[in-house]
């Protein structure tokens, strides 16, 4: 197993003001980061960061994230379009850096909604879409970890059997998908079952407590989660995901506002410490 850390925690940006940054994980700790891979037309900049951390010995993931202007899954065939394009670029950038996963919600938009549920011609849009965006992260080697979120953040996928028959339903050997504690916990009535729906398809994990902060201080169910995900043999990368107030543009969408850890750093200590822990009495 791989413990990995989400920088955004601190940024949504990698410039050279983040790179203390990069060895004060390695030397808590930390096999892996999860990137933010948003500056669409900034290849360069991932690549020399995908060099930065192969020499410090730090395997990565990439984030990706839609909106109303780009929405994979739009009744408007041109933005649906840019949306299909959106993601390839992030693929891009995440193949730069030498990413091996492009995780997130990138298969409709964020924080949109209808008033219902998805239609059927969203949902085939959605296919759709995600299907050339697989062939794409076939080309440069990313695969991609689809991620259902909370009624509250999307509402196309909601929960482990959403995202399941979304995989189904692409059916392509490249869109897998992620499984985030977080959204779990709001959404799931079954935590085991929740992961064993995802068991084919399954390829990242976001560890995150149901507020946001430090893994293993709330209410999360920990034992149900790393029981179940043992049984179903996962053992490729956990990455803490958590949230506070170093990057203010985040605020408004993750609607964080007080602080709930003492340091940014104490916080990734602790979650390390715990996520280890919890694996080490499973994992032989």
């Amino acid at each position: 197993m791989r413990f990995g850390m989400n920088l955004l925690m601190w940024t949504d940006t990698l410039t050279d003001s983040m790179l203390p940054l990069l060895d004060e994980l390695k030397e808590i700790g930390f096999d892996t980061v999860e990137l933010p891979c948003f500056d669409l037309d900034n290849l360069e900049n991932y690549a020399k960061w995908g060099k930065r951390l192969d020499e410090l010995g730090l395997s990565r993931t990439g984030t990706a994230v839609r909106g109303p202007a780009d929405n994979p899954m739009s009744p408007d065939p041109a933005i649906r379009k840019k949306g299909v394009e959106a993601n390839k670029r992030n693929l891009d950038c995440c193949a730069a850096a030498g990413c091996e996963v492009m995780a997130g919600p990138f298969h409709s938009a964020l924080g949109v909604f209808s008033g219902q549920g998805p239609t059927q011609d969203e949902w085939k849009w959605a296919v759709e879409s995600m299907q050339q965006v697989a062939e794409h992260a076939a080309k440069v080697g990313v695969m991609l970890g689809v991620e259902y979120l909370n009624r509250f953040e999307c509402y196309l996928l909601n929960t482990a059997a959403d995202g399941a028959r979304f995989c189904r339903d692409v059916n392509h050997p490249y869109c897998k998908m992620m499984y985030d504690t977080f959204h779990a916990h709001i959404e799931e009535k079954n935590i085991t079952k929740a992961i064993y729906a995802l068991k084919d398809y399954l390829i990242h994990v976001h560890i995150s407590e149901n507020d946001r902060s430090t893994p293993g201080k709330g209410n999360v169910r920990w034992a149900q989660n790393f029981d179940a995900l043992h049984k179903i043999g996962y053992d490729r990368i956990m990455v803490v995901e958590a949230f506070g107030l170093a990057l203010e543009k985040l605020i408004p969408a993750t609607k964080i506002w007080r602080r709930m850890y003492k340091s940014e750093r104490q916080l990734a200590v602790d979650a390390l410490k715990f996520m280890k822990a919890q694996v080490a009495k499973r994992w032989k």
